[in-house]
């Protein structure tokens, strides 16, 4: 399980921001952010709030709870009785951005490769 501090590091390189540059747009010290980061302190309730609409998350993904950043739009549509779909699913999900989106660009490849046969 990840910690807040390392979805919330993930998130700021993902989004190739430096700490000095989310505090800024956070209204944070540096010092605040580095110390998320680095797990010396847990922010608060308004904070973590702060933190996942900014970075278009969950609070539970920022806690760690969960590898999902954001919940599909009626994710029972999503979820069957067959697991490999779920399971896929819940692992696509959990990737950053740019791995996400390579997966889904080969599943696509896979599905137009299978229907040119």
């Amino acid at each position: 399980m990840r910690s807040v501090g390392q979805r919330l590091s993930q998130l700021r390189k993902e989004r190739e921001l430096g700490q000095k540059e989310l505090a800024a747009l956070l209204n944070m010290s540096i010092g605040t952010i580095s110390n998320y980061e680095n797990n010396v302190h847990a922010p608060d309730l308004a904070t973590l709030c702060k933190l996942a609409d900014f970075f278009q998350v969950t609070t539970d993904y920022l806690l760690g709870r969960t590898g999902y950043r954001c919940p599909p739009e009626n994710l029972d549509r999503y979820i069957t009785s067959d697991y490999t779909i779920h399971g896929i699913t819940n692992v696509i999900l959990s990737l950053d951005s740019k791995s996400r989106d390579a997966a889904i660009s080969y599943v696509n490849y896979l599905r137009d490769t299978q229907n040119s046969r």
